[in-house]
């Protein structure tokens, strides 16, 4: 009976939180003009080849790249954008993930991010807790335990529902405050994006940039910073909440995964790594085609940096996925000559349909075929599993990084 009322306050307090109408009222309003349908066209950028060998029986790496709100349409409008192509046409194993919530059909991105964290799915709302408000081990934290370096990166603040996911256990993602010292006391290597206001402003008048500092932590608060870290632990705080769009923004996703890149992988017994495309789903709920295009692009760009790491190292699994859909969105209209793209949606929300997966290096014909978003953690989890503790000092000498 205790368990059931447990339960059910808990649920009832995620209720409250979030209210259905909207997957967060965080965002801007719909934009409502024309202008936002249509995307003109832009540079095209060049796609590499990258190939995987085949050699390794399990993944020494794992990076998972999350795109927030990705779904079909928001890929192939920006491979139209582009040209027709894009780095993610390196993929040859792919799949589509379904990805409800414990409690609701149309999931959001704080009990998807845990689904794809932990392997279980959880309630709407819910950060690292099962639907009685248990903590639940996820796999950065299984990495964490058996000796990898483990970093996650994002474009949000790194408090936000998906990184979150990764690094801490609360009943509401709305508790940010309560998610950086999650953070603080994570014992993670390396974390960058935005969010410096829930460390560094807080209600309660802690400063805990002292406390990451007494951890051995170096802390960047702009991107520069961030690009002259080559090694040790960083924190990354680069933007008081989440950082600007793209346009704005600048490279932050590029410099952020190099410099976690060149960090994680001096580890000798490997590394996870989660890496969020955030405002893919921001441009959605405000229904901008241009927008959605811009940060799909970023996004893929990331993926190609992404591939050249794992093709030239050859012990990584690489997945691509998205925790939902948002925003109805679908292509009206478009012209590979020239990258315009007309799009429209049916919803400044999320939805339900499936999502794509996309895999390579070892283990990536795991993630073919119709599954759901938590046997892509259980499947890593097996990865995980079958590699030994390893206690030893950890050697976090310097390598050149590549440009």
């Amino acid at each position: 009976m205790k368990s059931s009322l447990t339960t059910l306050v808990i649920t009832l307090s995620a209720f409250i939180i979030f209210p259905p109408a909207r997957a967060q009222n965080t965002y801007g309003p719909v934009n409502k003009s024309d202008s936002a349908k249509i995307y003109k066209g832009g540079e095209f950028y060049p796609v590499s080849t990258y190939s995987y060998n085949g050699n390794a029986s399990t993944p020494k790496n794992v990076i998972l790249m999350i795109g927030d709100g990705m779904g079909l349409a928001h890929i192939f409008a920006g491979m139209t954008a582009n040209g027709g192509d894009l780095y993610l046409k390196n993929f040859k194993n792919i799949g589509f993930a379904t990805t409800h919530a414990a409690n609701r059909f149309v999931t959001g991105s704080a009990a998807s991010g845990t689904a794809l964290a932990s392997g279980h799915k959880t309630n709407y709302g819910f950060i690292g807790v099962d639907t009685t408000g248990k903590t639940m081990e996820n796999i950065r934290e299984m990495a964490q335990d058996i000796g990898k370096a483990t970093g996650v990166v994002s474009t949000s603040s790194v408090t936000h529902a998906t990184p979150a996911s990764f690094v801490a256990h609360q009943p509401s993602r709305n508790m940010e405050e309560e998610i950086a010292v999650d953070f603080v006391n994570s014992g993670i290597d390396v974390f960058i994006g935005g969010g410096l206001k829930f460390f560094s402003q807080r209600k309660d008048g802690r400063n805990l940039l002292d406390n990451l500092r007494s951890r051995g932590y170096q802390i960047a608060t702009t991107l520069e910073e961030v690009s002259e870290i080559e090694d040790g632990k960083i924190a990354g705080l680069v933007a008081p909440n989440g950082t600007e769009r793209k346009s704005i923004r600048g490279e932050v996703l590029e410099v952020a995964t190099e410099t976690a890149l060149d960090i994680l992988e001096e580890d000798p017994d490997g590394f996870f790594l989660m890496i969020e495309g955030s405002q893919i789903d921001w441009a959605a709920h405000g229904n901008d085609t241009p927008w959605i295009i811009e940060e799909m692009l970023d996004f893929d760009k990331v993926i190609g940096k992404v591939l050249e790491f794992a093709a030239d190292n050859q012990e990584t699994l690489v997945i691509v996925t998205a925790d939902h859909e948002t925003g109805g969105f679908t292509i009206e209209n478009g012209d590979y000559k020239t990258g315009m793209v007309t799009g429209d949606f049916t919803t400044g929300s999320h939805t339900g349909i499936m999502v794509p997966v996309f895999a390579f290096g070892p283990g990536a014909g795991d993630f073919t075929g119709f599954i759901d978003n938590t046997d892509i953690p259980g499947n890593i989890m097996k990865y995980l599993e079958a590699q030994p503790s390893k206690n030893h000092a950890k050697n976090r000498n310097h390598r050149s990084r590549k440009k």
